[in-house]
């Protein structure tokens, strides 16, 4: 058994950068933030993410950030994940968390934008694809970026908007196979105009609250390719604080890797 001391070791850090543990200090993850920090986000949609037969094909995660949906998803699939990050320096943390955490047998990070990457992985090859993918559209007149570029474009549909995210979801399928996706409440019109522009049928959305009596700020759905549009469900909310502000026991569950979707 590897121990923390040893893990940590077999990769350098840069002067910004910290380790963050997460599932009871299973995963260690390399965090920056002058940089990227993944959040709640990314761990609400690992958990939500469900494969099929075992997770034995091809998992995707699209616009994978420092690697943090494929690091936690890595316990819930025997197959390979890849995971394509535009930005290089948050794929070069991705793939140092992935030595770190010795899984380099199981993931693999492509620095490519995801236009790109049709000659690595074959269209119609992937069991499941996950993204996490930028919340905010672009409005020339009204929108505030960061001005941190890898904040920006990690926030903002600079490098992918989300007909390119459901596209390139659709494309890298098989046929019946999973597309699981966190965005903004906000903007569900739009995603599920997109979802079904590019054959993806909502199956399951859940929607997740900072507290009780607020309106829910997050929103994760499960699409099917080439299913029917029929047979949506709309799952329990989930709520990520008690009124202290202090995460509710639900969220610490999914933080500790205990608890499922559904």
């Amino acid at each position: 058994m590897v121990n923390d001391k040893e893990k940590n070791m077999k990769v350098e850090l840069l002067p910004d950068e910290r380790i963050d543990m997460l599932y009871n200090d299973d995963v260690h993850i390399i965090q920056s933030k002058s940089v990227f920090s993944f959040s709640l986000d990314a761990v609400l949609l690992a958990n939500f993410a469900e494969p099929r037969k075992n997770g034995r094909g091809l998992t995707v995660d699209l616009g994978a950030g420092n690697g943090a949906v494929s690091l936690f998803m890595a316990h819930k699939v025997s197959g390979q994940i890849v995971g394509v990050e535009i930005q290089e320096r948050l794929a070069d943390m991705a793939q140092r968390s992935v030595m770190m955490n010795d899984l380099t047998d199981k993931i693999r990070i492509m620095n490519a934008d995801m236009r790109d990457i049709f000659n690595d992985i074959r269209p119609g090859s992937a069991d499941m694809v996950v993204s996490n993918p930028p919340y905010f559209s672009i409005d020339n007149e009204h929108t505030v970026m960061h001005e941190n570029k890898h904040y920006a474009i990690a926030r903002h549909e600079l490098m992918a908007d989300l007909d390119l995210v459901t596209y390139t979801a659709k494309k890298l399928l098989k046929n019946k196979a999973h597309f699981f996706m966190v965005h903004r409440p906000d903007r569900l019109f739009e995603i599920l105009e997109s979802l079904q522009k590019n054959h993806l049928s909502p199956k399951q959305i859940q929607f997740v609250y900072p507290k009780v009596g607020e309106p829910a700020n997050i929103v994760l759905i499960d699409a099917i390719k080439d299913g029917k549009l029929t047979g949506a469900k709309i799952l329990p909310p989930i709520v990520t604080h008690n009124l202290d502000d202090t995460y509710t026991d639900a969220v610490w569950s999914i933080y500790e890797g205990r608890q499922q979707h559904g």
